[in-house]
């Protein structure tokens, strides 16, 4: 059974202050919640629908209906689990290897599937300016697909962190060099912009190299790439360079 005081906390936790209030994040769906569960994210509480997860301790588990889970769940169509985790403490990056960076990047869509390929291709840190959709924004946990248990991801001052490196900083733009056509290094940061008006002014300043994908079409109309779907696609390219 899920109390009163219970679901009026779970759904208060769709909104950011909330979720940095009381330090807690909301996953649904057994992939997800098994990836974080054998990961260092500590589990508040499970709800279940049925007998699921039986290694965790019974008082940390709920068995509640269907109709409960409903009431719960940020999903039009509920899952058989949800579990609330404990949002982990701040920790410094370290500026070695390939470094994702994201500016202003919006949808929580984008920066799920985001982590989802910096974990396919071995990118361990993610770097995001506090302009970015929040990490444990739901959409965004429910998007990574469990990928969240893998990746390093940090919200700092991106000028700032971006400055104190001496990594090769590039950038995504539509008018850079052809990525296919360029030598990559193994060690570097590739920013990625919001995806209505890309890099912004103070970030495009500390590029040190300016990447884009070509056009191949022959009446070269097409406005840009979904950020994510350009994310693979420099990822590999990267990965391709030192393979």
């Amino acid at each position: 059974m899920v109390s009163k005081n219970q679901i009026k906390l779970i759904t208060s936790l769709q909104q950011k202050k909330f979720r940095q209030l009381h330090k807690l994040f909301i996953a649904e769906g057994v992939k997800v919640i098994q990836e974080l569960l054998d990961s260092n994210f500590e589990l508040e509480h499970l709800f279940v629908t049925e007998s699921i997860f039986e290694k965790i301790n019974k008082d940390s588990k709920s068995l509640i209906s269907d109709a409960e889970l409903k009431k719960i769940s940020c999903l039009a169509t509920p899952n058989n689990c949800l579990a609330l985790f404990v949002i982990p403490a701040d920790e410094l990056p370290t500026a070695n290897g390939l470094i994702v960076a994201l500016d202003a990047v919006r949808d929580p869509g984008n920066l799920g599937t985001i982590i989802r390929l910096c974990d396919w291709f071995g990118v361990e840190q993610l770097w995001c300016n506090e302009q970015t959709v929040d990490l444990y924004n739901p959409k965004v946990v429910q998007a990574t697909m469990g990928s969240l248990a893998r990746v390093k991801v940090y919200y700092l001052d991106l000028e700032k962190q971006i400055q104190n490196t001496n990594l090769p900083v590039f950038g995504t733009f539509m008018d850079g060099e052809n990525i296919y056509q360029k030598q990559l290094p193994n060690e570097g940061i590739l920013i990625l912009g919001n995806e209505a008006n890309g890099i912004s002014s103070p970030i495009e300043k500390l590029v040190s190299e300016r990447l884009a994908i070509p056009r191949f079409g022959n009446l070269q109309k097409t406005e840009s790439l979904n950020v994510a779907t350009a994310t693979a696609i420099f990822l590999s390219e990267f990965k391709r360079a030192i393979s």
